[in-house]
């Protein structure tokens, strides 16, 4: 087996669902689930972001007048059906079914038709960027699959090739990202990308305050609840 990793990017306007993820960096969505054959589509998404934000999300994730996994168009007539599973001030799970009418092109119904039925995905959006991994077999021809997601792309939207190759920490339980809050997830993502956890550190903590403009007590109580649940979590075996 091996993953095709790739990013499909919005421009402003372009959607209006990415849209509310453009202007909120720290609202992500990530896949938990999602599976495909020539039929249909079903997925389940945990979505986390601030609480006024996830109510805006409501009013556009759960229209089932928009597809959103389409790229060819935002409205078609394919049939969708959205179930909200878990729902907190700061995070929803949310279940997909999509039944493919029409032939309305989204990227799990066109990886079916070069991979095959039984195909495993997994699937990221934050910022402009709906990032997809794919797990096929080694004889995929995933040229063929790469040019099929292109043509089909609407106006506003672009492909950008991650990599193709051998599996790379195919994620599993997603646990310890869904009991994070969302000032915490961002703060340690912050830390993450600053090299705070390298050796030697590459920034300190009054550094990140500074980057993101929060006091150095507040990034370090953040930092601190965020690395106890990671402690606790691997304790309990959990991590």
């Amino acid at each position: 087996m091996r993953e095709f990793e790739f990013t499909v990017q919005y421009e402003p306007g372009a959607d209006d669902l990415m849209d509310l993820f453009v202007e909120t960096p720290s609202l992500s969505a990530r896949s938990q689930a999602c599976f495909a054959n020539a039929d249909a589509m079903w997925r389940i998404d945990r979505i986390v972001g601030p609480s006024d934000v996830l109510d805006r999300l409501d009013d556009l994730y759960l229209d089932e007048s928009i597809c959103n996994e389409c790229l060819d168009m935002e409205r078609c007539s394919s049939t969708r059906e959205y179930q909200v599973l878990d729902a907190g001030p700061e995070h929803r799970l949310i279940y997909t079914r999509r039944q493919e009418i029409d032939r309305c092109h989204s990227i799990p119904y066109l990886a079916v038709d070069y991979v095959g039925d039984g195909v495993l995905f997994d699937a990221e959006r934050s910022g402009d960027e709906y990032v997809w991994r794919v797990l096929m077999p080694e004889a995929t021809p995933v040229g063929e699959l790469y040019d099929a997601i292109e043509r089909n792309l609407r106006d506003g939207l672009t492909l950008e090739l991650g990599h193709v190759g051998g599996i790379d920490g195919w994620r599993g339980d997603d646990a310890f990202d869904a009991d994070l809050t969302v000032e915490e997830r961002r703060t340690l993502q912050a830390a993450v990308d600053a090299g705070y956890y390298r050796t030697p550190r590459e920034t300190t903590v009054d550094e990140l305050g500074e980057r993101l403009d929060v006091p150095r007590s507040t990034v370090q109580y953040r930092l601190q609840r965020a690395e106890g649940k990671a402690v606790e979590q691997f304790a309990d075996g959990s991590l």
